[in-house]
């Protein structure tokens, strides 16, 4: 099998997991409630923070069950509210779909990964910062930070293997130099 084509599997594959990965991503945004009920019956997070006892509950416990009751309170008195995290959700659709492009034509649609790669970079200190403006624990914005290294991956490598491939250097686009 000749080089090239290799590596244009390789890069279909790695921009169909990022897009997979910007699907799941923005469809978890939208059944916040349902999802964070879960991940505290998961937890036993509940049953840490209600029990009496001389040591406090591990701040996780604390900061999941806080944000749970949050949550149920603001779809109760203020339903409108999720509609903010539905547009989260479009976004990831959206980016998602532009990168069926990329998985197209990755060389015609270079651009792509270049874009996706500052967008993945930009998660890091926009998570950092605006996280603490609000008061999110540093382990979750850890946790936010992860989502953009785990896109800049499959980016940064499919970005390296377009600049491999023969039909790249006959007319490279400027994104990519």
């Amino acid at each position: 099998m000749n080089r090239e084509l290799v590596l244009r599997r390789r890069i279909k594959r790695f921009t169909g997991l990022f897009v997979v990965g910007l699907v799941l991503s923005g469809a978890t945004a939208i059944p916040l409630e349902m999802e964070m009920n879960w991940l505290v019956r998961f937890t036993g997070a509940q049953p840490l923070v209600a029990a009496p006892g001389p040591a406090p509950a591990p701040d996780w416990a604390q900061w999941l069950v806080r944000v749970q009751g949050a949550i149920q309170d603001t779809a109760t008195r203020h339903p409108f509210m999720a509609y903010g995290t539905d547009w989260l959700a479009f976004g990831h659709f959206v980016i998602a779909l532009a990168f069926i492009g990329a998985l197209r034509d990755p060389v015609r649609n270079a651009w792509l990964y270049t874009f996706g790669i500052l967008a993945c970079g930009l998660v890091i200190p926009y998570a950092l910062v605006f996280g603490a403006m609000r008061g999110i624990p540093l382990w979750w914005r850890c946790i936010d930070c992860s989502f953009g290294v785990f896109g800049l991956i499959p980016l940064g490598l499919c970005r390296r293997w377009l600049r491999q491939l023969p039909s790249m250097n006959e007319s490279p686009p400027r994104s990519i130099q």
